[in-house]
């Protein structure tokens, strides 16, 4: 699936001086989501999810990664305690009707606050996925305490940014870091290490199995899109918390500048990184 250029939304609110949660979760799905898509394809067709597939996403965020495995006929889980108005949204967007072209997956859609205590259905997960490109440092909690639930031999996918110098959003993200050093428990940026996701693995005691690199290029209709869609990643929330909204959106729309094109879209190519590793 080939990304496009997100349309032209009309705010949600008016600029306020701290962060309004349900607005960002908003600009989430409706912006800045779908600017993963190609790196959730890649991994669900390296990995040939479909209706055999039991899929537990950990950070599910509002559930985009998950439509397209259930579409594909896997049952899915997905779970995210960091971002709850997020999740709000995937509940709303899988499970009412279910979503479309998901009537092939076995098994309703979970969607939960924590991983189980136990698998859905009592059968183990053959697919655990982390597309957390910015939590690198806060997996090993959540791989922790799913991994009694996958299968042995079940495939773990982590994901995260590739090499600063194939990431053009990556100087645009260095404007949060300079604005405000992170606040305490505050999500921050940084830029990748080249052993990020094989470390993380080793810690939890996986076997890695095969890695991957795929182009994520973030493109939007405009600044304000672009504003909108980066700053619903959250990554610019402590900067916020120490100065002021306004501030980070001058700072932030400066740093694009240089990203937009005579049509004024904004265009960032980006490459991803994910690893495959396996449960002993």
């Amino acid at each position: 699936m080939t990304p496009t250029l997100v349309r032209q939304h009309v705010a949600h609110a008016d600029p306020a001086p701290r962060v309004d949660l349900s607005a960002r979760a908003r600009d989430w799905s409706e912006i800045q989501e779908r600017m993963l898509v190609p790196l959730y394809e890649a991994v669900y067709d390296r990995l040939g999810v479909g209706p055999g597939s039991r899929l537990l996403d950990l950070r599910c965020g509002a559930g985009l990664a998950l439509l397209l495995a259930a579409s594909r006929g896997a049952a899915v889980t997905g779970v995210d305690s960091a971002f709850p108005e997020r999740l709000a949204l995937a509940r709303a967007r899988l499970l009412p009707a279910g979503p479309p072209g998901a009537a092939h997956a076995r098994t309703a859609p979970e969607l939960l606050d924590d991983p189980p205590a136990e698998p859905a259905g009592g059968r183990p997960y053959t697919l655990l996925t982390l597309f957390a490109p910015d939590d690198a440092d806060g997996l090993g909690e959540l791989l922790a305490a799913a991994l009694p639930l996958a299968a042995r031999g079940a495939a773990v996918v982590l994901a995260g940014w590739g090499p600063p110098e194939r990431c053009a959003t990556s100087a645009v993200l260095r404007t949060a870091v300079g604005l405000a050093d992170p606040l305490p428990g505050a999500r921050g940026w940084r830029p990748a290490r080249r052993d990020d996701l094989e470390e993380a693995a080793v810690r939890a005691g996986l076997r890695p199995d095969g890695s991957g690199r795929v182009a994520c290029p973030f493109g939007y209709a405009d600044l304000d899109s672009a504003v909108r869609g980066l700053l619903s990643t959250g990554l610019f929330d402590a900067a916020i918390a120490a100065t002021d909204a306004r501030q980070v959106d001058k700072e932030l729309t400066e740093a694009l500048h240089p990203h937009r094109r005579p049509d004024g879209t904004v265009w960032m190519p980006n490459v991803f990184r994910y690893l495959v590793a396996r449960v002993p």
